[in-house]
């Protein structure tokens, strides 16, 4: 099997790009509700469990394809 090298290094330039636009838009749509309360008060242990649902949403909302119930 023959693979090519600049091939892989475009694979990894284009996801890069998608992963550096989707941070943008991201850290866009957090500023733009800069009309709620800033959580500076809000120990570290909450702030992170609260990253840690939102990045689980988004995972949960950017999935291709819907997962099987079981049932």
């Amino acid at each position: 099997m023959n693979h090519h090298p600049d091939l892989h290094l475009r694979l990894h330039t284009a996801r890069a790009a998608d992963l550096r636009a989707q941070a943008r838009a991201w850290e866009l749509s957090r500023t733009a509700h800069a009309d709620r309360p800033a959580r500076t008060g809000t120990p570290v242990r909450a702030r992170l469990g609260w990253l840690l649902v939102e990045t689980g949403l988004r995972l949960l909302h950017s999935s291709a394809s819907p997962r099987p119930t079981e049932g």
